[in-house]
Order: structure tokens, then C-alpha cells, then sequence
């Protein structure tokens, strides 16, 4: 019997994606090539400053780029992380999962797996992106600003500094995938690898039981092992709505108090029955211009929604007035 596909993503930007990655699930393709086509969108969307070209590039001014996909039928994942100079991270993971014997390369290693696969040398630096990064340098008071010293290089974010893009997909066969990709915090160190190209962090998948992917501070969200825990808990019969609520309230009780309101973190999950669900932390965001905003496609028209948002003993539904039913 045909399952109805579903595909879900972080962010407004997860609006076209999903559009992208929905076409491919009417036309009967997989899950997880409704994956690769709808973050392929978001990673090469210039005006996306968080993932892909364009991205927001390290302190150095490179940017780095990490990405990852899962898919539920093989139980399979490949993942690229610190990649340089090649567009399209997400495919390219998906050439590790399905080429080699590994599952993440990274670094020099990666891009030159990526040349030897034939994706071309190109420039992820756009003007607007260069030019933000100058206007930051140049706050430093100084032109060297990466060291690895005890004062930090990387000022407090921004909203756009940090979004990555996760999905998650069924398709009409009942097989699930999920996939993760971002540029990263903006004017991290060189080297840093936050939880998008991270397994059971950034993303996870079970096809038997559920897919979850994240957003945020990665830093975080790599402590709790946050989608692995959201994909255990909807094995153990929770609602993909609980499971993202309960997978949050362990992160946040994990996090010292003073940490709270300062970290934002984000996971949308989807069930093997076509169940799905997305929630934030209260921490993190606030109302008009930083709402925790996801997208969904289960027919033609992707759909923005907003909320939920989780406290340690509270849930919000939204912050807004104008948030679209879940």
C-alpha cells in the first residue's frame, strides 16, 4: 500500500525547499533524492547567508562548509565537514555514503574527493557575504583575527549567523531520509564543525521508527545527541510532536541555568506513519524578528508554520499572531 509522502524543513527558507523536494516525491522518486534536490535549493540560494553559497564565511574570511544525509532504507549516512571551494556540500555527502566504506571526510580530504567526483572548484563567496565579514573584521580593531587564544574570536550572533537547514522526507514507498547542511557559525574559528554533519546530532533516521533534524547552536545541540534522542523517543511510541518537545526539555535540563536564554535550538521530526513535528527552545527566540519558523509540504503548496516553543515546564504555540496551523 502507497504511503502519502510528506517532506519538512527548518526555517522560511525550508518553503522552497520543500516545494523542490515534494515535486521529487510526486514524480516517485525516493526520500532521500528529495532530500539532496530540496536542500540543493537552499545551498544554492546566495540570499541564504547560513548555508551553502553565499554562506558566511569563518574568521579568516573562507567559508567552510558542512553537510550530512541519512537514508532510512540502508541505514546508510555520509557527511562532509570544513569543505572548501565546492558547492553543493549535501551531494557530495551523499557520494561518501554511497562510494566509499565511510561515513564523514573532511577538510582538504573532502574537497578533493569532491574534484576527483567531478564537482567543480568554485567560489562560495559572494559580495554581499565578503563584504559582511570585512565590516566584522574591521570591528576587531585588528586585520589578524583568528587566533586560537583565550579571547574568543567570535562575537555574539546574529539571526542569519547560524540557520542551518535540516530536513526529513517519507516517500511513497514508506521509506524515510533525513539531511543537514549549513555554512556554519558565522566567524567561527577555523576548523570548528558544529552538529549539521554530525550523526545522531544534526540529523538521525530509523525507518522503522522516525527521521528528526536540527538547527541552532550546534555547540549545544552536539552535547545532547538531540536527534537521536528525538528519533528513541518516537521508537518508544511518542508522537513526533512529543518527541521534539521531550528531546528539547533534556537538552535544556542538561544546559547550566545561566545558559538558558542564551542559545536557541531548533528540531523538526517526522514518524514512520507520516506523523509530524517541530519545535524551539523559548531561549533563543523572540517576537517580531527572531520566530522559530519551519516548513512542510504533504501535497503541492509548501506551508510555513511557526512554534512550537518549549521551556523547562512550559510549552508556547507561537509568538506571533499570524503563525499558520500545524
Amino acid at each position: 500500500m502507497a504511503t502519502e509522502p510528506v517532506i519538512i524543513a527548518t526555517w522560511k527558507f525550508g518553503v522552497p525547499a520543500c516545494q523542490a523536494g515534494w515535486e521529487r516525491l510526486a514524480s516517485e522518486a525516493s526520500a532521500l533524492d528529495a532530500i539532496e534536490a530540496a536542500a540543493n535549493v537552499t545551498e544554492e540560494d546566495p540570499g541564504v547567508m547560513s548555508v551553502g553559497y553565499g554562506g558566511l564565511p569563518n574568521a579568516e574570511g573562507v567559508v567552510e562548509l558542512d553537510a550530512a544525509i541519512m537514508d532510512g532504507r540502508t541505514h546508510t549516512a555520509g557527511s562532509v565537514a570544513g569543505i572548501t571551494q565546492i558547492r553543493k556540500p549535501i551531494s557530495i555527502a551523499r557520494r561518501v555514503m554511497e562510494k566509499t566504506p565511510h561515513v564523514m571526510l573532511v577538510g582538504q580530504n573532502a574537497r578533493r574527493f569532491a574534484l576527483q567526483e567531478g564537482f567543480p572548484d568554485a567560489e562560495l563567496l559572494t559580495e554581499e557575504s565578503r563584504n559582511r565579514w570585512l565590516g566584522w573584521r574591521d570591528e576587531q580593531g585588528r586585520a589578524d583575527v583568528a587566533h586560537f587564544e583565550e579571547r574568543p574570536a567570535v562575537k555574539k550572533s546574529t539571526p542569519d549567523d547560524h540557520d542551518t537547514i535540516g530536513l526529513c522526507a517519507l516517500d511513497r514507498e514508506g521509506n524515510l531520509a533525513t539531511g543537514c547542511t549549513t555554512s556554519g557559525m558565522a566567524w567561527k574559528l577555523p576548523g570548528r564543525v558544529g552538529d549539521s554533519p554530525i550523526i545522531g546530532s544534526g540529523l538521525y533516521v530509523d525507518n522503522e521508527a522516525g527521521a528528526a533534524a536540527a538547527t541552532g547552536h550546534g555547540d549545544e545541540i552536539m552535547k545532547a545527541c538531540l536527534c537521536y534522542r528525538v528519533v528513541l523517543l518516537m521508537e518508544q511510541g511518542r508522537t513526533a510532536q512529543e518527541a521534539c518537545e521531550e528531546g528539547l526539555r533534556y537538552l535544556l535540563r542538561k544546559r547550566p541555568p545561566e545558559q538558558h536564554n542564551n542559545y536557541g535550538a531548533g528540531v523538526i521530526a517526522l514518524r514512520k506513519d507520516g506523523q509530524f513535528g517541530a519545535a524551539g527552545t523559548l531561549s533563543g527566540f523572540h517576537a517580531p524578528d527572531r520566530l522559530w519558523n519551519w516548513a512542510v509540504a504533504s501535497s503541492a503548496d509548501a506551508r510555513l508554520c511557526e512554534g512550537t516553543y518549549v521551556t523547562l515546564d512550559s510549552v508556547v504555540p507561537s509568538l506571533s499572531d499570524s503563525a499558520s496551523p500545524q
